[in-house]
């Protein structure tokens, strides 16, 4: 909760009515900066490859959004998020995230981006691995 409050303090000047947050990692950094803020927060959640409001979550027009979300690295999450937003007539004025590990590759969602961390990670295409990470085998991570 003290990290999500740090993250909202950055945010404090930015005028929203509401948090969302892509399900599931973003959802307690969602709840937390909402809180912080005292807003309400919303979630939206997998389904079919995509995200989609449940639960009776609603955007009213104009209503001002931050997305909040735990770790950000090409922004597919964060993005799909921002368009459910933008699609019910709501309007995005910040992403906030904890982990930005984009490396020097930060996406560009059209509005201010803030996070407390900035991970350069290292990648490497599929065909071209250093020899010692060749040798470890791939194990494909949960969401």
């Amino acid at each position: 909760a003290d990290v999500c409050a740090r993250l909202a303090h950055k945010l404090e000047s930015t005028e929203c009515d509401a948090v969302i947050s892509p399900a599931l990692g973003g959802i307690i950094v969602g709840q937390e900066v909402a809180r912080s803020l005292g807003k309400r927060h919303i979630f939206a959640e997998k389904e079919g490859g995509g995200l989609v409001l449940r639960r009776g979550f609603k955007i009213g027009p104009s209503e001002r959004f931050i997305v909040a979300e735990d770790v950000v690295t090409r922004g597919g999450r964060v993005q799909q998020t921002i368009d459910i937003v933008r699609a019910l007539g709501g309007r995005v004025v910040a992403v906030a995230v904890i982990v930005d590990r984009s490396g020097g590759k930060r996406p560009d969602f059209g509005c201010p981006f803030v996070s407390l961390i900035e991970m350069n990670v290292e990648n490497f295409a599929a065909d071209n691995l250093p020899p010692d990470l060749a040798k470890t085998p791939a194990v494909k991570p949960g969401s």
